[in-house]
């Protein structure tokens, strides 16, 4: 009587890739290394692809541009506005319909947070740094964009967009904590 087979072990390293290369005409994706969800092991990475089409942040951070300080400022900055913003709610039709408006949801102590450091990220950026953030990391908008909107449209604006919002990144990276307001000195020992 023949003998029946045994299964190999699945091994992770002998995987094929498993990214998707039928993308859709417009599509625009960035490479991103992520925590393997279905892992065993705590810390195991996995490759991803992330849409990077309506998110500028994510697109000047896959292509290099900004550094990751920048990057987390940027999106740290982008959760503040999310906390403090109190705009429209949705209408609950399992709730009982009242005559007349409703009472304000009370401000969380979050809120009140959010909203005290975006008021001294404000002081720190000065009028037009702030209205450039709000226009790239709450609007949304491209540098062009940007330009547009001021009636500057030519090639020498956008690049001075471009670094005035480098430049704002990097005061955001230290009002957050994630770069230091330092420059980091390298010393040498001579013997």
């Amino acid at each position: 009587m023949p003998r029946a087979k045994r299964r190999k072990p699945h091994n992770p390293a002998l995987a094929r890739d498993r990214r998707c290369h039928d993308l859709l005409r417009h599509a625009e994706v960035a490479t991103v290394e992520v925590d393997n969800p279905l892992a065993l092991d705590p810390g195991e990475k996995i490759v991803a692809l992330r849409s990077v089409r309506n998110d500028p942040l994510a697109r000047l951070h896959s292509h290099r541009q900004i550094d990751e300080a920048q990057y987390q400022a940027g999106r740290a900055f982008q959760s503040d506005w999310e906390k403090a913003e109190r705009g429209p709610r949705a209408v609950d039709p399992a709730r009982e319909y009242v005559d007349g408006g409703q009472s304000r949801e009370p401000i969380t102590e979050g809120q009140r947070k959010a909203v005290l450091r975006l008021n001294r990220v404000e002081r720190e950026l000065g009028a037009d740094g702030s209205a450039l953030v709000h226009d790239v990391l709450v609007q949304g908008m491209t540098m062009e964009q940007v330009g547009q909107r001021r009636g500057l449209c030519s090639k020498r604006w956008s690049d001075y967009f471009s670094r005035r919002f480098r430049e704002c990144l990097d005061r955001l990276a230290i009002l957050y904590g994630f770069a230091t307001g330092q420059p980091v000195i390298v010393k040498t020992f001579s013997r």
